[in-house]
């Protein structure tokens, strides 16, 4: 086998794996001195050139030119006799250079080379595989399902790459054939054995980003911004999004008309229930949007410790939690806070009539008089109001306070 056809016999294998032909010639190149390292210990004496106009492989070795008989090393070093036979100009100490026909390497050595150069074009590859993917990790792929093994899913993509979608990254209502088209986010690439190991993902949160970014335009052109995105996957979703245009209502541009711009989405994640939140920086309006559909009464948010505790009425409760606890366990990924749920009970409250022992009744009926009929009414009036709306002496309202105090008190 001469160089031309050796070096021809890896066209196919250049066009199958896009390597442009300089590439190919630097790795004919490495590959030829790795073994020339290895059948004579080094390559520095020897010059290999690669041509890649004409696709031809030639070696040259580097020889001292020395007295007869002072030859200590024949690979390194040639007789002044034996080379001026092929040029009598030759002067001992220069340095002859001599052709090295690719067959007098040895059938060995040659299928060692062959060996070497399949081994870096797939090291090439994976390289460059694992960088194409690396570049797009995050991002949505597609791949026909190859293989359907018990703890994953084998797609294989147009170029015929093998990617890998675990179990734990599967919605749980997946359910594959053989052949099909799926679609998932590039979670995950690595390195197993030397080559590159796609792991897919339908379960990522970055999964429905990227899925919202393509059905909704204003998401993809950045007129509305994705904040934050929680999901129990298969199950219910919450995504804050925001708009830079006070003209755009993110959450309705998101919906759509009916929901149709996020019926496919559901669609896809398996009837997933997404709830899309309007994002504000009021960290107390935020929670109450994240606990919808739930109503809010009030809540105390401890800021330094992420904790907030939510009252609600007892029919918002159930809501505020939702299914298995999905709603609040949701809200509280989203914002970033440990919620507590507590039901927001009325206060109890005494008719000022039920006073009479201890107050004056003509005083009962004065407070009566401007609408403050029970005990809490009048303890939420500030002294200087009920002394400005009543006839009542200082003292006289000092006492009514003191006393319904010592009641609540008990």
């Amino acid at each position: 086998m001469d160089s031309i056809e050796l070096i021809e016999s890896f066209g196919d294998f250049k066009d199958e794996k896009n390597i442009d032909r300089i590439t190919l010639m630097a790795i004919v190149e490495e590959s030829m001195k790795t073994v020339l390292r290895k059948r004579y210990g080094s390559d520095e004496h020897f010059d290999v050139i690669v041509n890649p106009d004409k696709g031809d492989l030639e070696i040259y070795l580097n020889r001292k030119i020395v007295e007869d008989e002072m030859s200590e090393d024949d690979l390194l070093e040639i007789e002044i006799s034996e080379v001026r036979k092929i040029d009598p100009s030759f002067e001992v100490g220069e340095e002859y250079t001599q052709k090295i026909e690719l067959n007098e390497l040895g059938r060995r050595n040659i299928l060692a080379f062959k060996q070497v150069l399949n081994t870096k074009i797939a090291e090439y590859d994976n390289s460059n595989l694992y960088e194409k993917f690396r570049s797009i990790e995050g991002e949505i792929v597609s791949g026909e399902v190859h293989h359907i093994r018990h703890r994953q899913v084998i797609l294989m993509d147009e170029d015929q790459n093998d990617m890998i979608l675990p179990k734990e990254n599967q919605i749980p209502s997946d359910f594959f054939r053989k052949g099909e088209t799926v679609r998932a986010v590039v979670q995950e690439v690595g390195l197993k054995g030397g080559k590159p190991q796609i792991v897919l993902s339908r379960t990522s949160p970055k999964f429905l980003e990227k899925l919202f970014e393509f059905e909704i335009p204003e998401i993809y052109d950045g007129l509305i911004t994705i904040k934050k995105t929680v999901r129990i996957p298969g199950e219910k979703a919450k995504i804050a999004v925001e708009s830079y245009d006070d003209r755009i209502d993110p959450v309705g541009a998101c919906v759509g008309m009916k929901g149709s711009r996020i019926h496919s989405v559901v669609r896809e994640l398996k009837n997933e229930n997404i709830d899309v939140i309007n994002y504000t920086t009021n960290q107390q309006l935020f929670i109450q949007r994240a606990l919808s559909p739930a109503k809010i009464s009030s809540m105390d948010i401890d800021e330094e410790n992420k904790n907030v505790v939510v009252y609600l009425r007892s029919e918002e409760v159930s809501k505020a939690i939702g299914k298995g606890g999905q709603n609040i366990k949701l809200a509280s990924w989203l914002t970033g806070y440990e919620i507590d749920v507590r039901r927001d009970e009325p206060e109890e409250d005494i008719e000022l009539v039920e006073f009479s022992d201890e107050i004056d009744s003509w005083v009962i009926d004065e407070l009566r008089k401007i609408g403050l009929d029970t005990a809490r009414s009048v303890l939420e009036k500030d002294l200087e109001d009920l002394l400005k709306i009543t006839d009542l002496e200082e003292e006289t309202i000092l006492d009514v306070v003191r006393i319904l105090k010592e009641e609540f008190a008990k």
